[in-house]
């Protein structure tokens, strides 16, 4: 699925968002989906604030309850995953059809990057041999300061 474009993961998680919330008998609400486009079509790294702030100044007519709980059922539908950085602040980012990726974060600006690197795919390899283990994902979160003094300013 990592070559599908934006549109077409946004359908697949669409599809598997509908097909769990009648799963688990929740209701399909336009404002659930409207999250989940939003989320998918426009946002990073985000917390439930600001997803709440791009929300209203697009004139969805959803409540703070309505991010959080959707924000929970998109987690456990592993549609979204739920980040600390080590901040108190919790973040959130698009996962489905998107490739396991780790973060480099700066601890002065809260400037986040991804990247990946083949070398832990073997460490990952290495670690799925132990007896009685079963991967369910991988996290490297590297904190870090910037070296620059305005580095707020720089991103």
């Amino acid at each position: 699925m990592e070559n599908d474009s934006l549109t077409d993961k946004l359908k697949k998680a669409k599809d598997r968002f509908k097909s769990i919330l009648e799963k688990n008998k929740n209701r399909k609400t336009p404002e659930r989906f409207a999250i989940l486009e939003e989320i998918y079509l426009n946002q990073t790294h985000f917390d439930a604030e600001s997803l709440y702030i791009k929300m209203k100044q697009n004139s969805y007519r959803v409540s703070r309850a309505t991010i959080y709980n959707t924000l929970d059922i998109l987690v456990e539908c592993d549609l979204v995953m739920r980040h600390q950085f080590g901040n108190n602040k919790t973040l959130y980012e698009k996962s489905y059809g998107f490739p396991e990726h780790h973060h480099i974060v700066c601890e002065q600006c809260g400037y986040i990057r991804e990247f990946t690197d083949e070398r832990l795919n073997g460490i990952v390899e290495d670690a799925a041999q132990l007896p009685n283990n079963e991967i369910n994902r991988t996290a490297l979160n590297i904190y870090t300061s910037c070296l620059d003094q305005d580095c707020v300013n720089l991103h």
